[in-house]
């Protein structure tokens, strides 16, 4: 395509002629470049409930000790002691080895959790974030963002594991009266459901969502990267006979929906057309014969 263009140009310019506009390349426009979407964000209000949140979250953990139940209240046996656990969490307690196999999954369930993970979402975040322009500023609404979404879904998680008071899978198989002697009794019966799973879902979601909201042109980065990381955090945790396998599903997907729903509800695009309103998550729901449809807009 370049020869012939080339061709009639020079030709042009020898017989002395200007050279006509559709001969040549188009110029490069503003609009090429890439561009980052403003989003609904004040300060005052989200540093306000990002703080709250945080604040109520450490309180819970400071008043642990009194807060959590004893004994439990959701105990996967009879009035008898005799073992009533579901067929789905007695087949996925199989996944839980020797006790130093257990052990060993603890260990990596938290370097994964808080080591491996963030580093690996925040690292594609900034890198997406980065590669598309955005400023200083924010950047800093970004980690809001997230961290507002983290913080919320800790918070519901921490208050569902009060009140449900789920045995945990190692103290389910302890004797009776070697149950107040494990290292953290206050933890024996907060399994339901996992905070592990449930924050690891939300952070790489959340950072994910607000990519997309922005428009950073390699969000799908974050994506790719982090969900697989995240999907070993339930493994550990059931590995480690922290939970059962409705604790770490359930935490996944109530992470997850956090992750996604709190930045599109908050902090939806605003549109370009000055004193426009903000533009929401849309979802459209459309029937057929044999089908069900959902798409949606953010």
């Amino acid at each position: 395509m370049m020869i012939p263009l080339l061709l009639v140009a020079s030709t042009l310019a020898a017989s002395g002629a200007p050279v006509p506009r559709e001969a040549l390349p188009p110029a490069p426009h503003a609009s090429d470049a890439p561009r980052v979407q403003p989003l609904r964000f004040d300060w005052a209000r989200d540093l306000g409930l990002t703080g709250g949140a945080a604040a109520l979250l450490l309180t819970s953990e400071f008043f642990k000790d009194e807060l959590a139940p004893e004994p439990c209240r959701w105990c996967d046996r009879n009035a008898a002691g005799e073992d009533t656990l579901n067929a789905l969490d007695r087949w996925g307690r199989g996944i839980a080895g020797s006790a130093q196999a257990q052990k060993n999954a603890r260990t990596w369930s938290n370097v994964v959790t808080l080591g491996v993970l963030p580093a690996g979402t925040f690292g594609t975040g900034l890198y997406a974030a980065r590669g598309s322009g955005a400023s200083g500023t924010e950047l800093a609404q970004d980690a809001t963002m997230v961290a507002q979404a983290v913080l919320f879904s800790a918070l519901t998680n921490q208050a569902v594991k009060f009140i449900a008071g789920r045995e945990r899978p190692f103290v389910h198989e302890l004797p009776a009266s070697e149950r107040p002697l494990t290292d953290k009794p206050e933890d024996n019966n907060l399994s339901f459901y996992s905070g592990h799973s449930s924050f690891a879902f939300a952070l790489v979601t959340s950072v994910g969502t607000v990519a997309e909201l922005r428009g950073y042109e390699h969000a799908g980065y974050i994506w790719a990267v982090g969900l697989p990381i995240a999907a070993t955090v339930p493994l550990l945790r059931m590995a480690a006979s922290k939970h059962y396998l409705t604790d770490v599903a359930t935490g996944a997907v109530v992470g997850a929906a956090f992750g996604v729903g709190i930045p599109l509800l908050l902090h939806p695009r605003l549109s370009q057309a000055p004193g426009a309103a903000a533009q929401g998550a849309q979802l459209n729901l459309s029937a057929g014969p044999g089908s069900l449809a959902l798409s949606g807009r953010f």
